[in-house]
């Protein structure tokens, strides 16, 4: 790793993390003793930490850019903190905008790379500052834009690992909370009181789960073990921003191994209650093995840089539940197949929807990816042929090749059929829609009993006789 060469140096000059919980000091890396250099960092980046500070402003690269640079990675993104107001940085960037509520931010947009500025947090004061900073009765954060100095936005960063500032005057690290120690010994560290800054903001227990796994390192057990106790106060997250959270973790390489990760902390019931509930009573070995199967999937996807979609993932860990939900409701009314599904589907979306606020264009997809399940058995006639027009039937297609991989039987034999039937044309197609037919037993068929003719009715005595 490019970054062994400088692991003793900082073991040598960090401190204990207890130490560094009572109040953060910096340890200055100078620019020979680290491995980053202004040719990693977006030019994009650089442009406006040189700006902000030839302006008489302070400029860092913040976090994860820091973090990835230092273990060799390429970061997805380059985020900046800064002591200059959200207002201040307006008017040094025309192509600036500012968002956010709960804490004001600077998007600086080239093209389509944004270079998110920040201005470094402070401390909450509620007496003296509850207009600009609030929590709630949990001590969630909901409103946060409270500004102060450097070592007061360390203290607010999350992991030890993520509180690393390089530079831009003198290309110099600044180490807050040793993490340059925890990335050598690959430990996700809180900094501060686990339970009071989980409680701050639950999302970071899921963020521990994916710098776990996405840096391959081991969250260690003070920050580890709140989160069983804690998890369920992830229900108090707007829907539409876990959805979000439920991206990152599913959708960037490490799906699997989130997935198994979030069980074992418990997380994964409060982000899906009606299907961590089914997974742990009722459901078969082949069930998780299905859900599992599709998170490989997705993640061999993601690594080979194939297109991958939420709806697809929904669609395959919402299925047990829903094929199930079908069945049960199948066999206790007089519902069609049909008609039953649709119920389930229904409302399955509806009750996740409210703790993952899924936007429509995938839940619509995830119920289309379902219908076809129903609808690909049916081949007869001109059946198929409309069917392989439909606009998601590769997708379709997938998952049932997904299900009859794990569930074998039946489902492996249709989905072969339906292999050979899209990738051939013309006669070919024809030959395997005559062969499903054939092999479609006929309904018995009953003589119908000839209509009896009416009898013509006689006609009324005559009066004379």
């Amino acid at each position: 790793m490019v970054f062994n060469r400088v692991i003793n140096l900082f073991r040598r000059s960090s401190t204990s993390s207890d130490e560094a919980s009572e109040g953060l000091h910096a340890t200055v890396i100078p620019r020979a003793e680290h491995n980053i250099s202004r040719k990693d960092i977006s030019p994009n980046a650089i442009k406006v930490m040189y700006r902000l500070n030839k302006s008489g402003f302070q400029a860092y690269l913040v976090g994860g850019g820091v973090r990835d640079l230092l273990l060799g990675l390429s970061p997805k993104d380059f985020d900046i903190v800064t002591d200059a107001k959200p207002e201040e940085v307006k008017k040094l960037f025309h192509n600036c905008r500012l968002i956010g509520r709960r804490f004001r931010l600077a998007h600086i947009m080239f093209g389509r790379e944004i270079i998110e500025v920040a201005t470094m947090r402070g401390h909450h004061d509620e007496e003296k500052g509850g207009h600009i900073s609030k929590r709630d009765s949990s001590g969630m954060i909901v409103r946060d834009n409270v500004y102060g100095s450097i070592e007061e936005d360390a203290e607010r960063r999350d992991f030890s690992i993520n509180a690393l500032y390089y530079n831009i005057a003198d290309y110099s690290i600044l180490d807050f909370a040793n993490g340059a120690n925890a990335i050598a010994n690959r430990r996700i560290e809180m900094i501060g009181d686990p339970v009071a800054r989980y409680r701050e903001d639950p999302v970071r227990m899921l963020r521990a789960v994916r710098f776990a796994t996405k840096l391959d390192m081991t969250i260690e057990p003070a920050t580890a073990d709140p989160i069983h106790e804690i998890a369920d106060a992830l229900g108090g997250i707007p829907a539409a921003r876990l959805f979000d959270e439920m991206c990152k973790l599913l959708l960037a390489g490490k799906a699997e191994q989130n997935f198994k990760m979030l069980r074992e902390f418990g997380l994964f019931d409060a982000l899906f209650p009606e299907l961590g509930e089914y997974l742990a009573n009722d459901a078969s070995e082949q069930d998780l093995a299905f859900i599992q199967a599709a998170l490989n999937n997705t993640d061999q996807r993601v690594n080979s840089d194939q297109s991958v979609t939420p709806a697809f993932i929904y669609a395959a860990l919402l299925w047990p539940l829903v094929e199930s939900k079908a069945r049960e409701l199948e066999a206790e009314s007089e519902l069609s197949q049909q008609d039953a599904f649709q119920i389930a589907a229904s409302e399955t979306l509806d009750r996740q929807q409210q703790r993952t606020a899924v936007p429509k264009r995938f839940s619509l997809m995830s119920r289309d990816i379902w219908t076809l399940q129903l609808r690909m058995p049916k081949r007869q006639g001109k059946r198929a042929e409309r069917l392989a027009t439909h606009p998601k039937i590769r997708a379709g297609f997938d998952f049932l090749l997904l299900r009859g991989q794990v569930y074998g039987g039946e489902l492996q034999q249709l989905a072969s059929w339906w292999q050979q039937f899209l990738e051939s044309s013309g006669i070919q197609r024809g030959a395997l829609i005559r062969e499903t037919s054939s092999d479609t037993p006929k309904r018995s068929s009953r003589r119908r009993r000839p209509r009896r003719k009416p009898q013509p009715k006689a006609a009324p005595p005559s009066s004379e006789s």
